[in-house]
C-alpha cells in the first residue's frame, strides 16, 4: 500500500494558440489505505486525471508520487498500480481463471503461487463456482468482479478504477457497490475510484474530491462535502435533489446566493408563501416542487406528512442553522 501525492498537476492538450487546459494546477494528498472518489460531471478532467496517475496520459506539469517515489515518467507497468475498466477489459477466449492469472503469467510468477493467489482473489469475490467459465458466459456483475480479481491478484500499492459501474444496471451496481466497500475493507488497499454518479461518491467514499471544468471544487469527506459545500456549483451537483439556490430569498443581502436543503425547509403557519408547482410521491417521501416569488424550489417531505396540493399556497421555514450563504459573483461559500 501507499500514499499518492498530487502537487501542481497541470494537463493540457496542443501548443501555443490552440492550447486546451483540461486541469489546473490540482493539489491533493491521498492517505496510505485510503478509498478517494474524484465525482463530476462529463468532461471535468476526472478520468484524465486517474490516466495520468495510472501513467496512461503524460503530465504537463506538477509531480504525480505514489509512495515515496516520483512516477511521472516511469511507465503504466512500473507504477505498481493495478486498473478496472468501465469495459472490464477481459479476454473472450479465456476462461475466468486465465484472465485473473495473465498478468501473473506474463510476470513469471510460479504456477503454485498463481493458483494460490486467484483461488484467493475468487473466494473473496464469491467467484470460485465460475473460474473455468468465459466471459460471454457471465453476467455483467459476474465480469465486473473478475475484472477486480484480476487487479487483486497482482497485489499492487494501488487501485485504480474508471467507471466500473457505469455498464450495471441499477439493481447490479448497488450490489457491486457493497462488494467494493467489503474488498477495500478487507484489503486496505489505497483506490481512486472515478464516477459522475453521486450515489457512489456519497456512499463509497472515505473523502471525496469534486471538480468542475479540470478544478478542484472540494476535497473532504461525503458529510463534509454534502453538509459545507464549498460552491454552488457542490451545492447543486451533490445532492438529489440539489440544494435550492435562491438569489432573491426574503432578507438575502445584495451580492449573495442563498442555500438550503429541500429536507431543511419545513411546513409552517408563517414564514416564506410559496405556490405549489407539482407533487411528487416517492414512496417513503414528498417532492413539493413550488415558487416562491420568481424563483422555483423543492421541499422534501416525510409521506406520512399532508402535503399542499397543486395551487395550493403554503409556508414554509428553513430549520435553524441550515442556511448557506455563497458570494453571487464567484459563487464560493461565504
Amino acid at each position: 500500500m501507499a500514499s499518492i501525492t498530487l502537487q501542481n498537476i497541470v494537463k493540457e492538450y496542443g501548443t501555443g494558440a490552440k492550447t486546451v487546459p483540461v486541469i489546473h494546477n490540482l493539489n491533493a494528498q491521498i492517505h496510505d489505505g485510503e478509498f478517494v472518489v474524484i465525482v463530476g460531471p462529463s468532461g471535468c478532467g476526472k478520468s484524465t486525471l486517474l490516466r495520468m496517475v495510472a501513467g496512461l496520459e503524460e503530465i504537463t506539469g506538477g509531480h504525480i508520487s505514489i509512495g515515496d517515489r516520483v512516477v511521472n515518467d516511469l511507465e503504466p507497468a512500473e507504477r505498481d498500480i493495478a486498473m478496472v475498466f468501465q469495459n472490464y477489459a477481459l479476454y473472450p477466449h479465456m476462461s475466468v481463471f486465465d484472465n485473473m492469472a495473465y498478468g501473473l503469467k506474463i510476470a513469471k510468477v510460479p504456477m503454485d503461487d498463481i493458483k494460490t493467489r486467484v483461488d484467493k482473489a475468487a473466494g473473496i469475490l464469491e467467484l470460485g463456482h465460475l473460474l473455468q467459465r468465459k466471459p460471454r458466459e457471465l453476467s455483467g456483475g459476474q465480469r465486473q468482479r473478475v475484472a477486480m480479481g484480476r487487479a487483486i491478484v497482482r497485489q499492487p500499492q494501488v487501485f485504480l478504477f474508471d467507471e466500473p459501474l457505469s455498464n450495471l444496471d441499477a439493481k447490479l451496481r448497488a450490489q457491486t457497490r457493497l462488494e467494493i466497500q467489503k474488498l477495500h475493507r478487507e484489503l486496505g488497499i489505497t483506490s481512486l475510484f472515478v464516477t459522475h454518479d453521486q450515489v457512489e461518491a456519497m456512499t463509497l467514499a472515505q473523502r471525496m474530491i469534486v471538480m468542475n471544468g479540470g478544478v478542484m471544487e472540494q476535497f473532504g469527506t461525503p458529510e463534509e462535502v454534502y453538509n459545507r459545500p464549498a460552491s454552488t456549483f457542490v451545492a447543486s451537483f451533490i445532492g438529489s435533489p440539489p440544494m435550492n439556490l435562491l438569489k432573491q430569498a426574503p432578507g438575502l443581502q445584495a451580492g449573495q446566493i442563498l442555500g438550503i436543503r429541500p429536507e431543511h425547509l419545513e411546513l409552517s403557519s408563517t414564514g416564506w408563501e410559496m405556490t405549489v408547482d407539482t407533487v411528487e410521491l416517492l414512496g417513503a417521501e414528498r417532492l413539493v416542487h413550488a415558487h416562491l416569488g420568481t424563483e422555483t424550489l423543492t421541499l422534501r417531505l416525510d409521506a406520512s406528512l399532508t402535503a399542499p396540493a397543486a395551487g395550493q399556497i403554503f409556508h414554509a421555514t428553513p430549520k435553524e442553522g441550515c442556511l448557506h450563504h455563497f458570494n453571487a459573483e464567484t459563487g464560493k461559500r461565504l
